[in-house]
């Protein structure tokens, strides 16, 4: 079969999923099933014969395409280490802003193809399973664009994004994608974006398209997919800049302060901590749990509010 003419192995299984229902389907309802047009399903359905698969393609007004009786796809031989990794994969995929619906109709399948004892099994662990984490409220990243950008991602080419910010904002930019990172349940890309002519970090579930396009691009020595995001998150304009420093070493302060949080740095007289806060009673209260003495810089309003704390502390410390 010429290269123009080779059949993706993902459409293939598509196609033979929707046979193994044991229906008669005519072109149109594949065509439209599979997002192809009727010439390709009857490429797709002859590539099936070739892999031997018994396919019967009835042609007239009311023909169609069906999978000869009695066959079946054989079971999938997995080990029980190996299901148990498959199933947690695809139950934890749907916590980290996957769609929910996918990893429901790939658990679907699978339970089909394994043998009986296997998918008991896995059964009953799936429906004991407990997450002490909340699933990632709202919409996931779609399936196509993750799949599009992880490609571009690894074959250095360029991509056109469709996106929106968070002020409800749409644009059209073009970005060398660098790195994906999953943190805290969303997927963000980052790259140089040549819109603005900097290094840009977007939220996946905010895109609503990408397209490769001309444009190669080599990824700076540099480059750190994690830090960059972590800096591209604490670089978010909260109102209150602050900085604190901590009487403890770099090691411990690593130890004790996420990277998502604030930036650290070693000074003369300590570890120098910087952030930026909505909520100073709040940064007074991860503070006071931190567990090493420190000393705040800047605001004052953050030293008023760990004053605040520490006489709330020391009325619930007090005898009736």
């Amino acid at each position: 079969m010429p290269p123009a003419e080779r059949v993706p192995g993902t459409a293939i299984l598509a196609l033979l999923e929707l046979l193994q229902s044991g229906r008669e389907y005519t072109g149109p309802e594949l065509a439209a099933r599979l997002d192809v047009d009727e010439r390709t399903v009857r490429r797709y359905a002859a590539r099936l014969a070739e892999l031997g698969l018994p396919v019967t393609a009835r042609r007239g007004r009311y023909g169609g395409y069906r999978l000869g009786p009695g066959y079946k796809l054989p079971p999938l031989m997995l080990t029980d280490g190996e299901a148990v990794a498959v199933t947690l994969g695809l139950v934890a995929a749907t916590r980290t802003g996957m769609s929910t619906l996918d990893g429901e109709t790939a658990l679907a399948k699978l339970r089909r193809v394994l043998p009986e004892r296997l998918r008991e099994r896995t059964a009953l662990l799936e429906s004991g399973l407990v997450f002490t984490a909340p699933a990632v409220a709202g919409d996931g990243p779609r399936a196509t664009i993750l799949l599009t950008l992880g490609e571009a991602v690894a074959c250095r080419h360029r991509v056109r994004l469709a996106y929106r910010s968070w002020k409800g904002e749409d644009s059209e930019r073009d970005l060398d994608p660098y790195g994906i990172v999953l943190h805290s349940g969303r997927w963000y890309v980052s790259g140089h974006d040549h819109r603005s002519g900097q290094l840009r970090t977007f939220r996946l579930d905010r895109i609503s398209a990408a397209t490769a396009v001309a444009g190669d691009f080599t990824v700076p020595g540099d480059y750190d997919a994690v830090e960059h995001l972590m800096r591209s998150l604490n670089a978010v304009a909260y109102r209150w800049p602050c900085e604190i420093l901590l009487h403890t070493t770099i090691e411990d302060a690593r130890n004790r302060i996420p990277r998502s949080v604030g930036e650290l740095s070693v000074t003369g007289h300590g570890v120098l901590y910087r952030t930026r806060a909505e909520n100073l009673p709040g940064l007074a209260g991860m503070l006071a749990t931190l567990g090493c003495d420190f000393t705040v810089r800047e605001p004052e309003e953050l030293r008023v509010a760990l004053g605040e704390l520490a006489e709330r502390l020391k009325r619930g410390a007090a005898k009736d």
